[in-house]
């Protein structure tokens, strides 16, 4: 793919076999030079998973699409939202141009963008090296959240509109938002997206197809109705989520061979709330601690081999660096580090917002 640009139809027709036989979760050192050059933006100092059948071959820890906190690096006056900022800021391009250009040195080569926003920003932060990077797109505030966007034929509209505003021919997986409690939606509603999803795929405007959820029992049934049509799914998965011992969701993900990314692996930023704390009213965006702690809170995250990754918010390059070295850290946690993650944890889990509470609900899965 390097090099020469790649149509969608194209991409739709080799990616079955993409990746055909790369073991998951094995680091790129132990793989074969057939599988390395299977690999986008291979990297010898990464690790690489299958996503589910896709044939897409992932890294270990990926890029999210949100900015929070970005203020603190590139914003325009009084921009302090996540969604407030000006994409079209220069410092702010420059910034995502940068940290997506870092996560290319280190291997890193997927980004989840859920927003209009984020599309079109991480869209140009791409532009001329897609090759590197798959780019998975959501327009969530043109989507099943939106009542006006439950059906198949509006949902279409959303997906041609947003790849056209972003100046994209196609997406590498469109995971379509549902509301957080997917089982809101009707089983009508499901069946409608679940339309538009296989329609977007056979007419190669996109390559594979998803959601992002927030309910395990409907996101396993979901997988098990629509088995053809749901090739990922984005779901929280943060430092206290195991796996339960039996009917866990893992179990369905591993029968249907679905890729599955992990939102949140940080609960928000409250991982850090302690550290936060010390700092008074304006921390800096990382010390020795939060950066130990957030590599301790990856390492934990990818014991689980049936993860394809977690997808932290990435503001700036020192950022990429330290979770792509949790990557190439020992993986199991000594019993100290898991005495300092576990303190850590319990800390956010006292003081969690009322809209976060729900993170609580995802320590057994």
């Amino acid at each position: 793919m390097a090099g020469r640009k790649v149509t969608r139809r194209q991409f739709v027709q080799t990616s079955a076999a993409a990746a055909a036989g790369v073991a998951a979760g094995m680091a790129a050192s132990k793989l074969s030079a057939a599988d390395k050059a299977k690999i986008i933006n291979y990297n010898e100092n990464m690790e690489y998973r299958p996503c589910g059948k896709t044939g897409m071959v992932v890294s270990a820890v990926a890029m999210g699409g949100h900015w929070k906190r970005i203020e603190k690096v590139a914003a325009g006056e009084g921009k302090v939202g996540w969604l407030t900022q000006d994409i079209n800021n220069a410092d702010f391009q420059k910034n995502r141009y940068d940290v997506v250009t870092r996560c290319m040195e280190r291997g890193i080569n997927w980004i989840d963008a859920c927003t209009i926003e984020e599309v079109k920003t991480y869209a140009r932060a791409i532009k001329g090296r897609r090759d590197k990077m798959y780019l998975a797109c959501s327009w969530y505030q043109r989507e099943m959240r939106i009542a006006e966007f439950r059906t198949e034929a509006k949902l279409m509209e959303t997906l041609e509109w947003g790849l056209k505003d972003a100046g994209i021919d196609y997406a590498d997986l469109w995971r379509i938002t549902m509301h957080e409690q997917s089982n809101q939606h009707t089983d009508a509603e499901v069946e409608e997206m679940m339309k538009a999803l296989a329609k977007a795929k056979k007419q190669g405007k996109v390559r594979f197809t998803g959601f992002s959820s927030h309910h395990r029992d409907h996101i396993k049934g979901m997988i098990e109705k629509y088995p053809e049509v749901v090739d990922a799914f984005c779901t929280p998965y943060h430092a206290k989520t195991k796996e339960m011992p039996t009917d866990s969701l893992f179990e369905t993900v591993r029968k249907y061979q679905v890729g599955i990314f992990g939102i949140k692996p940080f609960s928000s930023n409250s991982l850090f709330n302690d550290e936060f704390k010390k700092a008074g009213d304006n921390p800096p965006l990382h010390t020795p601690d939060t950066d130990r702690l957030a590599r301790l809170a990856i390492r934990y995250i990818l014991c689980n081999p049936t993860l394809t990754a977690p997808i932290p918010g990435l503001i700036n390059e020192h950022q990429v660096d330290n979770v792509a070295k949790a990557v190439m850290e020992r993986r199991k946690l000594d019993a100290n580090e898991k005495a300092e993650l576990d303190a850590a944890m319990d800390s956010a889990w006292a003081s969690l917002p009322p809209d976060y509470q729900w993170l609580k609900n995802w320590e057994y899965v």
